[in-house]
């Protein structure tokens, strides 16, 4: 796939002004403002011929690497054959099912889950999705511990759910909805200092992402997993990974916990799972006699009607499936290595504006000295066609988290759109910098209200001029 190239390459043309109609539409009926913040950003493309690692958008015809992948959904590919395959099947003989009775696809697909976990998660809750699921998790540490206090920890996301959005680190997502569930406090990530002086008698669990995504991919270290596995057995709380974007390979490894060689209690998984195509999510726990007891006196404490459904079940085998035969977390880890060394290199290129690249495998933040580079470096790689977005907790991180079926020179032709946009940026940077030395300039630069004010009117300039096709 050629970055870049106003061509269709199949897939229904799309006009300017079919653009318009539908971006309207969508403003009236969902979300006008969702609009204007994703034309800042040069994000406002549509997605036909979704396949390998990436898309077209039929207004300009131009191929997009997908860089995002629905922060982790697309791990096998975008409509992967083979998992497309499989939903198709499944369709013809399957629905949902009922939640109430079992079913073979279920049974198959546990027992499959359990197989590739960390040792001893081998009992599986289903859910709809991760919000779903991280409610589950939470629910059975509280009703199994009889306790309240769940610490998380500051900048964390774990969803938009009930007990998922209590658990969230940041303020912003929040505070339209407070009160919400009590018993919830935190701590900074990585420290396990602070971690210590929060976790007591009453916490039921600490709940962590393994690589803190949101964030601004922020990895924890080893030192920082053992140092919380040990914490919790002193305390008898539990403790809960939240694995639904590190999952299946994306760090290169099959599961993020196995980088530290911790076995949570308790482990969330999501996105991937169902390739992308059918949403399903599960819970994994251990088989130990306060969890086991506690699922089997209340049997009915979490309820899900289209988690483990019967069309998902036959798909998610199918990931596991593609996921295993091809050892993709090796090409995850392998390719991870080669494009962290790029972005290295940039870092050392153009020192005043890039600060810090961190990951693990092919999930990869890049960090800007300015939290309003983000939306430029969106716009720089969109235009280079590559499909990215900045980080919701940290506008400054660019998040790279390609597909992790990514071939050589796929990733060659990434690494250099992302150096060429780079390039782009550095252009008008001059000016932003100046203006962000006036007192009170860097702040407003700063704001995500002003970014998108100020990204639209710099879109609507572009589409006054000349133009050879593009987006």
């Amino acid at each position: 796939m050629t970055t870049g190239e106003n061509r269709t390459q199949g897939g229904a043309r799309m006009t300017r002004q079919d653009k318009a109609r539908i971006f309207a539409l969508f403003g009236r009926h969902i979300n006008k403002n969702q609009i204007k913040y994703l034309s800042a950003g040069h994000l406002d493309v549509f997605e036909s011929r979704r396949e390998g690692v990436g898309f077209t958008d039929p207004v300009s015809g131009r191929q997009m690497y997908d860089c995002f992948t629905a922060a982790g959904c697309f791990n096998v590919s975008r409509r992967n054959p083979e998992v497309v395959a499989a939903l198709e099947a499944a369709a013809d003989e399957l629905d949902m099912g009922s939640r109430l009775l079992s079913s073979p696809e279920r049974e198959e697909l546990a027992r499959r889950l359990a197989a590739l976990a960390p040792e001893g998660l081998d009992r599986v809750l289903f859910a709809a999705g991760g919000g779903e699921a991280v409610d589950c998790a939470l629910k059975l540490a509280r009703g199994a511990t009889g306790r309240g206090g769940i610490v998380s920890t500051v900048k964390a996301y774990h969803g938009h759910t009930g007990f998922a959005l209590s658990a969230n680190g940041k303020e912003h997502y929040r505070h339209c909805f407070e009160p919400l569930m009590p018993g919830f406090s935190f701590v900074p990530f990585n420290d396990l200092g602070a971690m210590t002086a929060a976790v007591s008698k009453d916490t039921a669990a600490v709940i962590i992402e393994p690589v803190q995504g949101e964030a601004g991919i922020f990895p924890a270290t080893a030192e920082y997993l053992r140092g919380l596995r040990a914490l919790c057995d002193r305390h008898g709380a539990l403790l809960i990974f939240d694995e639904i974007q590190t999952g299946f390979g994306r760090t290169g490894r099959v599961f993020a916990s196995e980088h530290s060689g911790v076995v949570p209690d308790l482990m969330t998984v999501a996105k991937s799972l169902g390739g992308g195509l059918c949403a399903n999510a599960a819970l994994l726990y251990r088989d130990t006699p306060r969890l086991r007891g506690f699922v089997e006196a209340h049997p009915d404490f979490h309820e899900t009607y289209a988690g483990g459904g019967g069309i998902a079940c036959r798909v998610s085998l199918k990931v596991l499936d593609y996921l295993e035969k091809h050892r993709l977390w090796e090409n995850a880890a392998r390719q991870g290595a080669r494009l962290k060394e790029t972005l290295e290199g940039l870092k050392r290129e153009n020192p005043g504006i890039i600060l810090h690249v961190r990951g693990l495998g092919l999930m990869v933040g890049l960090e800007y000295t300015h939290e309003f580079m983000g939306p430029m470096m969106s716009d720089a790689l969109a235009k280079r066609g590559v499909f990215a977005a900045y980080s919701g907790n940290a506008p400054q991180v660019m998040r790279f988290m390609v597909p992790i079926t990514v071939s050589d020179a796929e990733l060659d032709e990434i690494t250099a759109a992302i150096r060429g946009a780079v390039k782009d940026m550095k252009t008008l940077l001059p000016l932003a910098l100046l203006a962000a030395k006036i007192p009170g300039v860097l702040r407003l630069l700063n704001n995500e209200k002003i970014q998108t004010t100020l990204f639209t009117y710099v879109r609507k300039l572009e589409a006054l001029l000349p133009r050879g096709g593009g987006n």
